[in-house]
């Protein structure tokens, strides 16, 4: 078993393009770490710097305690399961995951017998004389799983293996690739852009966009208790509420979150009143998730939004309703991208400076007092619908009225920047 320490982990590539920004992160004896992020935030490549196929611009890589920048990959004892597999087309299956005992001249005997019971486990003992084109998706993936874990190396790396199999195989392979790591005992880091395998695998998850590490937790700390906008909408199965509101304390009574047509008090009572109260005169946004709203009747004495059902989803086992409630909603929250800058700068330099590159990185966008209405920022406005989860069957019908009954503990507060106002209760 190792532990994984990224201290202040960078990468640059050539021209400047900025891919991981000062990462500091670790990886426990025997855990289960997911990278999540979307499509080119920079999960992959940390994942090849680890391996050692990637080079490190700046920052430390430690492996069970050794200093590992320099080390070859061959020396790190690692290995890696990849997106397609990355079989020996001309060799059988047994021969694939005899390969890595082959090359370390282990005993001939050792090597059939693990081989055998390895492909058992993965339920390809049948295929072993086969050669990969042969193999089902599926069938290939647990051979490249086996290579990998033949050799009992002290780190496996996960680079998306179940993202070319069908939603059935990927279901199936989750649950193969948690029993196995988890009986090895294995520290693990996976990286996958789909929730569900984070959520379903991970003892934790590290969230990243753009190059930076936006949220770290087990997957119901990040779930539960997002530190960041991108974090509560990038876990959220249906697409989250983001709602524009402004905070305000009429005569000093309680605290009020008005949406222009709607409002919310929170009690001075409630713990997190005194951080709320700091961003009196602010606009701020208000994540609700569509299981947080649900209709209710007209005897419900909670918060409540009024609206007429624009459309309603069937997703099988549920539905979502669309209601317009005149709210403003606003898209997901970007900072600047610190990649961009960092281009920008070695394109005017000739790529001559890490230093002048981190001169251009951005700090936190400082929050502007705004009354309600007034524009943020242009492109952050999306359709003004209220999303609600009606469960099995649906009590409404499209172009109805609607009462949304709110369940107001569960709201996420963030400033206009994504950044969350009520701190994660962790």
């Amino acid at each position: 078993m190792s532990t994984v320490v990224l201290d202040n982990v960078t990468k640059v590539y050539p021209g400047g393009y900025l891919a991981v920004d000062r990462i500091n992160l670790r990886a426990e004896n025997g855990e289960f770490l997911v990278l999540l992020g979307p499509s080119g935030c920079g999960k992959s490549t940390l994942l090849r710097m680890i391996a050692g196929l990637e080079e490190i611009t700046s920052g430390d890589l430690w492996l069970g305690g050794t200093l590992a920048n320099d080390l070859p990959p061959r020396d790190r004892d690692v290995a890696m399961v990849f997106q397609n597999g990355a079989l020996y087309p001309h060799r059988t299956v047994r021969g694939n995951m005899a390969f890595p005992l082959e090359i370390a001249k282990a005993d001939p005997a050792l090597v059939r017998e693990r081989v055998i019971e390895l492909s058992k486990a993965l339920h390809i003992d049948e295929t072993l004389d086969r050669r990969p084109g042969t193999l089902s998706g599926g069938q290939r993936q647990r051979v490249a799983m086996g290579r990998a874990i033949v050799r009992q190396p002290s780190l496996f790396l996960m680079d998306e293996p179940l993202s070319n199999l069908d939603a059935g195989m990927r279901t199936e392979m989750r649950m193969e690739i948690s029993a196995l790591v988890r009986s090895l005992g294995v520290t693990t880091v996976y990286v996958t852009h789909d929730q569900v395998e984070a959520l379903t695998l991970a003892d934790r998850i590290a969230i990243m966009n753009r190059g930076v590490l936006q949220d770290l937790g087990t997957p119901g700390q990040v779930y539960n208790d997002p530190a960041t906008a991108f974090t509560a909408a990038f876990l959220s199965s249906q697409q989250l509420n983001l709602l524009s509101a402004v905070v305000k304390t009429p005569q000093n009574q309680f605290i009020m979150l008005d949406f222009g047509p709607h409002q919310i008090t929170i009690p001075w009572t409630d713990p997190r009143a005194y951080v709320i109260s700091q961003h009196v005169g602010r606009q701020i946004i208000v994540g609700l998730r569509p299981d947080c709203l649900a209709p209710v009747p007209e005897t419900f004495e909670g918060p409540v939004f009024f609206g007429r059902v624009r459309a309603l989803e069937y997703h099988g086992h549920e539905w979502l309703a669309y209601v317009e409630s005149g709210i403003q909603s606003v898209a997901v929250p970007e900072p600047p991208d610190p990649r961009e800058n960092a281009r920008a700068m070695a394109a005017a330099s000739g790529g001559r400076a890490m230093a002048a590159i981190r001169k251009l990185l951005p700090g936190r966008p400082a929050e502007p007092e705004i009354e309600h209405g007034q524009e943020q920022a242009s492109g952050t406005h999306r359709r003004a619908d209220l999303i609600v989860r009606l469960g099995a069957r649906p009590v409404w019908r499209a172009g109805e009225p609607a009462r949304v009954g709110v369940d107001a503990s569960r709201l996420m507060l963030f400033t206009v920047d994504g950044a969350r106002i009520d701190p994660p209760r962790r």
